[in-house]
């Protein structure tokens, strides 16, 4: 079991910047892919960005791609979105999660252990 804590959301203005967290417990963190989801209201929960075990690979979302950077601190078990450039399309909950297998890792199907999410909202 792993258990996941995200911290860091919050309201902030666009063009704005906002670092989100999300601290693991339980198993060692350090042997998954750790992911960061979105779901805004009346929508499907859509992949924003994944990092390897060792933090060597990356993978972002198009709508993302050069704007926002995920990395972990496998040291402090924790996984880091830094957001920049919102825009209010990115108003959403945010979510991290954790899968067993490397990535590609682009589906709900694919993680194992979730969060609760964050709110982040992003105002015009």
């Amino acid at each position: 079991q792993v258990q996941l804590v995200e911290s860091g959301g919050g309201l902030v203005q666009a063009g704005g910047s906002l670092r989100l967290a999300c601290a693991a417990a339980g198993r060692t963190f350090s042997w998954y892919t750790m992911g960061w989801f979105r779901q805004a209201p009346g929508k499907e929960r859509e992949f924003v960005a994944a990092i390897s075990w060792s933090g060597g690979s990356t993978d972002y979302a198009d709508s993302v791609k050069g704007r926002f950077t995920i990395s972990r601190d496998n040291a402090k078990n924790t996984v880091y979105l830094q957001m920049a450039g919102l825009k209010p399309e990115d108003t959403a909950v945010y979510y991290c999660a954790a899968a067993r297998r490397e990535l590609p890792r682009r589906t709900v199907y694919d993680y194992d252990y979730w969060g609760q999410g964050t709110q982040v909202t992003v105002s015009s």
